[in-house]
């Protein structure tokens, strides 16, 4: 049995925290794990921020509300799931998530949770498990089942080493060259041909 594995923001759909810095106004909201590896870091940083400027879940989740998925990712979902089974394995939150998953035609997505109080404040994050992209290859691997995976940060190349075969999509410049080992795609349409012809292999 086969599996693909993707990424959810800068894959299928724009950055949720770029788009909320540009609405919201605060440029420090635009780093994201594209930028920084350590995760922990980069959510401290952004909860501290929303503190600072007020701003809660609800705030965030109107700009969510608006965002469309990125051109063709709809119909590269449709073809793909065709061919195999898919799951998105993602960093984002349940709570930020729905309207995306409903504009994608709800994929099975394994993702975190925002812990928020009475008021809609943000107060810390809930992981599904630490390393959880990894481990969700490692556990799918032990299945018996064969995994391809694809994602555009420094948080997937974990999972895309883990796999069975796996690439870049998308990835911004520093991580293609911290990455020569790994193939880099732009366009769906290489993507999905990536993912056929690992459909192929037998064992």
């Amino acid at each position: 049995m086969n599996m693909v594995c993707l990424d959810l923001e800068g894959v299928l759909v724009p950055e949720i925290w770029i788009a909320f810095s540009e609405a919201s106004g605060i440029g420090e909201l635009r780093r994201t794990t594209r930028d920084e590896p350590d995760y922990s870091r980069l959510m401290d940083f952004r909860l501290d921020t929303l503190k600072k400027n007020n701003l809660k879940l609800p705030d965030i989740q109107n700009v969510i509300s608006a965002m469309e998925p990125l051109p063709g990712a709809l119909d590269f979902l449709n073809n793909l799931r065709e061919k195999t089974q898919l799951v998105i394995l993602s960093d984002t939150f349940e709570q930020f998530a729905k309207p995306l998953m409903r504009k994608l035609s709800w994929p099975t997505l394994f993702c975190n949770s925002l812990i928020i109080d009475n008021s809609g404040n943000v107060t810390g994050y809930a992981l599904r498990q630490q390393n959880s992209k990894k481990e969700a290859i490692k556990a799918f691997k032990s299945m018996n089942i064969r995994v391809f995976t694809a994602g555009d940060s420094y948080n997937d190349l974990v999972m895309i080493r883990e796999s069975d075969s796996g690439c870049l999509f998308r990835a911004p410049r520093q991580i293609r060259d911290e990455c020569p080992d790994l193939k880099c795609f732009d366009a769906y349409g290489d993507l999905l041909e990536n993912i056929e012809a690992f459909l192929t292999i037998t064992r």
